[in-house]
C-alpha cells in the first residue's frame, strides 16, 4: 500500500496541488492589490490547506472548535511537530490571523510574494537586532504570552498531533497519517504582569501536553519553534 501511495503522490497528487498552490498565490496576491488583504490573505490559504489534506488522502480530526466565540479575539498557542502544522492550522482551525514566518520564505516563487500581500511577517533572524526590528514593524511586538497579557485577551492552547509521521524533518516522502487538531478551553487573563505570565504559560503548557500521545510529552528543542 505504501508503495501505492508513493506513486499516487508523484503521478497524481503533487503535479495537481503544485498547480492549486500557484493558483492560490496569483489570487492572494491580485485579490489583496485590490483592497482587501484580510480576506483574500486568509480564504484562499485556508481553501488551499484544506485540499492539500483532501488530495494526499489525510484524515483530519478537530476537536474543540465550539469552545471558541466568534466575535472574540485570542491569542493561539499551538506545539510544533512539523512542515504540516501549517495545513491543519490554517486550513481548519476556523480564524482568521497572521502568520510570522522567516525571512527566508519570503524568495519561495510565487508563495513568498502571496505572503508578502496578505501581510503575513517575515522575521529576520540573522541577529537580535534583526528580529527586533521586524517584530516592532509587525502586528506583533512581543512573545504570544506576553501580548496576550499587554492586550488583556484569553489564550487558547492548540494540541498538534500526527503532523511529524506524515513528514519527519529528515523524510523525503510524505506518509499518510491522521492529524488530530485539539482546540482547548480558552485561558482569561486573571490579572497583568510576570505572575499572569507565568500562571498562563504553565497552564497553557499542561492543556497542550494533555492532548498528545506519551512518546510526545515533554519539553523539547525545537529549532523551528519560533518560526
Amino acid at each position: 500500500m505504501k508503495i501505492l501511495y508513493y506513486i499516487y503522490q508523484i503521478c497524481i497528487a503533487l503535479p495537481i496541488l503544485l498547480v492549486l498552490t500557484i493558483l492560490t498565490a496569483i489570487v492572494t496576491i491580485v485579490g489583496s492589490l485590490l483592497g482587501g488583504a484580510h480576506i483574500w490573505g486568509y480564504y484562499p490559504g485556508k481553501i488551499w490547506s484544506q485540499l492539500i489534506c483532501l488530495f494526499l488522502l489525510i484524515p483530519v480530526k478537530i476537536e474543540g472548535r465550539e469552545k471558541l466565540h466568534d466575535k472574540t479575539s485570542y491569542i493561539f498557542v499551538p506545539n510544533h511537530q512539523g512542515s504540516f502544522d501549517i495545513f491543519l492550522i490554517y486550513g481548519f482551525i476556523g480564524r482568521n490571523f497572521k502568520w510570522m514566518m522567516k525571512k527566508s520564505l519570503r524568495k519561495l516563487p510565487f508563495v513568498g510574494k502571496a505572503c508578502e500581500s496578505a501581510g503575513h511577517i517575515f522575521v529576520d533572524r540573522s541577529g537580535p537586532k534583526k528580529v527586533l526590528e521586524t517584530i516592532r514593524q509587525g502586528y506583533f511586538k512581543k512573545g504570544a504570552f506576553q501580548l496576550a497579557d499587554d492586550l488583556q485577551l484569553a489564550v487558547v492552547p492548540v494540541t498538534i498531533d500526527g503532523s511529524f509521521e506524515i513528514l519527519p524533518r529528515t523524510g523525503k516522502w510524505i506518509h499518510r497519517h491522521r492529524m488530530i487538531l485539539t482546540i482547548h478551553e480558552p485561558i482569561p487573563p486573571k490579572g497583568k504582569g510576570m505572575e499572569n505570565i507565568k500562571a498562563t504559560m504553565a497552564e497553557a503548557y499542561a492543556a497542550v501536553e494533555s492532548a498528545l500521545p506519551e512518546q510526545y510529552k515533554g519539553m523539547v528543542k525545537n529549532e523551528d519553534q519560533d518560526r
